[in-house]
């Protein structure tokens, strides 16, 4: 007997040093850069620098995602919007909320440390937009993250410790960061949130190893800087211009593509004309932050349209270089530019509804206004209320597309819904105010009660293949598999499959709580798991007055699936 509990006592320690081992375990530039090929582990946001959200996996089809199982559900311990996406280095499984970060066993479920965030007691007085996280980056041993109060900070991946911490910005200013972190060129770079606030958007360059802030680039244009006089005096220093979601990466040509959001305030006739650089996508040197190109796909920004969606690189032979980026805009033009140079290829209306442009104009770029957007661009304060479509939700929010390289294919969750809104003048509040300029005087469904849809998209022959129509719009990003299955969640908690072929639903399962998680694909020991978080704590939820949401819970999990053995 004594034998046999040394002999577990023995097995207990070698099962801890191998963990310990793997999460120290360096990884190099080299492995983010090769992550798509790389099924057992999950090394960056979007699972690849060029964020296409695919995995070349393909144990799991459209003919056997019917048997999929939950193997594992870890409670994540709170209520917030559970909007994160997991990743997995060496067979462990890292994951942020705004409150922690944690490491767990990724096929048994365990929680293996968690280490809190410390965030200020006040902090929620000064947020503008939810409170979230959505994710992490890692190299050499080391976990990089933001947080809420508007801090930088690097963790031990060994056990949570805190390496350095910088702050990027001050929270009571309006300032705050739901993002995770993208590292390119030597450098980690972050943006900022808050646009709603009267705050002024920037991006940093920082020391991998110190901290130390490289660069900081504005991205509202002022004084000698090209674009400064798209703005009106004074304007640009408190105009907006939020970087709040990822970039994406191209090694080859070293350019990183981040989106800028909205003006501040909304009211475009208060800030100036284009007021460069909101609505945009930047092309910076990693090193630097110097800006290569730029592209406005809603100059002036009237409407909260941003330009932050997630941006999908992609090769498409015979479109310009082949070498294109990709972004469905909340405007409700899904556009596809060339990312050598920014040149616009092609953009097209995804939306069901749109009535603020008519059309993009092939050679500028621009949107061809309506005449009611053409008014509001001048001045509209005092006037009637105007019916706007799609309301400032977008013809599709921030929930990530996936592209199916094999396919050639997007597939992209969107919202049908408009918006009345009257333009008033509006001083600068100060502190935790929304500044828009205007008030929202509610949002208009469509006539058929559909709300969203599951889309896949066509971006070579600038169509939509099909559509599944949904009563309430799905919140949570999209996973495709090399065999053609579609995975996507629902504000009312169902986890989904569909086949790419024709948008049938396949497999559908409860997680108890709305998604707007981030799903992921990963292998171990031959074996295909899915991983997923539940748990919605909305801007859409609590101001859209969907019906459908009425009943559907708060709780923040981590969801795991496989086939049976």
């Amino acid at each position: 007997m004594q034998a046999f509990h040394v002999g577990v006592h023995r097995w207990r320690f070698a099962v801890v040093l191998a963990i310990a081992s793997a999460m120290a375990s360096a990884q190099s530039v080299s492995d983010l850069q090769r992550d798509t090929s790389t099924p057992g582990d999950v090394l960056t946001y979007g699972l690849g620098w060029s964020q296409q959200r695919h995995t070349t996996l393909s144990a799991i089809t459209p003919g056997n995602v019917k048997g999929l199982v939950p193997v594992w559900n870890l409670s994540l311990d709170n209520s917030a919007n559970a909007s994160s996406q997991p990743l997995i280095v060496n067979g462990v499984m890292y994951v942020a909320t705004h409150s922690h970060t944690l490491a767990v066993d990724p096929v048994s479920g365990r929680q293996l440390w968690k280490v809190p965030v410390e965030l200020p007691a006040d902090i929620n007085g000064y947020l503008c937009c939810g409170i979230q996280s959505r994710g992490l980056a890692v190299l050499d041993g080391v976990l990089y993250r933001t947080t809420l109060d508007a801090q930088v900070v690097a963790l031990s991946m060994k056990d949570g410790k805190q390496v350095w911490k910088m702050k990027a910005a001050d929270y009571k200013q309006g300032y705050s960061m739901t993002h995770a972190p993208l590292i390119a060129g030597g450098v980690l770079i972050t943006g900022i949130s808050g646009g709603e606030y009267g705050t002024r958007g920037f991006l940093d360059g920082w020391d991998l190893k110190t901290g130390e802030r490289k660069w900081h680039r504005w991205t509202t244009a002022t004084g000698s800087e090209p674009g400064a006089d798209t703005w009106k005096p004074g304007m640009a220093e408190t105009g907006g211009g939020p970087t709040w979601l990822t970039g994406t990466y191209d090694p080859d040509l070293d350019l990183v593509y981040w989106g800028v959001g909205n003006g501040s305030p909304w009211n475009a006739a208060m800030r100036g004309t284009d007021t460069l650089y909101v609505g945009s996508v930047l092309a910076l040197r990693p090193s630097t932050g110097e800006v290569v190109w730029h592209f406005q796909f809603s100059p002036g920004d009237p409407y909260d349209y941003d330009g932050t969606n997630e941006l999908v690189l992609a090769d498409l032979p015979g479109t310009g270089s082949g070498k294109v980026l990709m972004q469905a805009n909340r405007n409700g033009f899904f556009y596809v530019l060339d990312r050598t140079n920014g040149k616009m290829l092609s953009a097209k209306q995804f939306a069901r509804t749109v009535n603020w442009a008519t059309g993009i104009d092939p050679v500028s770029g621009r949107p061809i206004d309506t005449p009611m957007t053409a008014n509001v661009r001048k001045t509209a304060i005092g006037a009637a209320a105007v019916e706007v479509w799609p309301s400032a939700y977008g013809g599709k929010n921030w929930m990530p597309m996936s592209y199916d390289p094999g396919r050639k294919l997007a597939f992209f969750n969107t919202i049908d819904l408009g918006m009345k809104i009257k333009y008033v003048e509006q001083k600068r509040p100060g502190g935790p105010n929304w500044w828009l300029g205007l008030e929202l005087e509610g949002f208009v469904g469509p006539p058929d009660g559909n709300r969203g849809a599951l889309v896949a998209w066509d971006p070579v022959a600038n169509k939509k293949v099909w559509e599944v129509l949904l009563k309430s719009p799905n919140w949570a990003g999209v996973l495709t598999t090399a065999s053609g299955v579609v995975f996507t969640g629902t504000q009312t908690g169902q986890f989904k499959a569909y086949d790419a072929k024709d948008g049938k639903e396949l497999w559908s399962f409860q997680t108890g709580s709305g998604i707007t998680g981030l799903p992921i694909a990963w292998e171990k020991d031959g074996r295909t798991y899915i991983t997923i978080m539940s748990g919605a704590a909305t801007v859409y939820g609590a101001l859209a007055g969907d019906p459908e949401l009425a009943n559907v819970p708060a709780g923040s999990s981590l969801w795991t699936f496989a086939l049976p053995r």
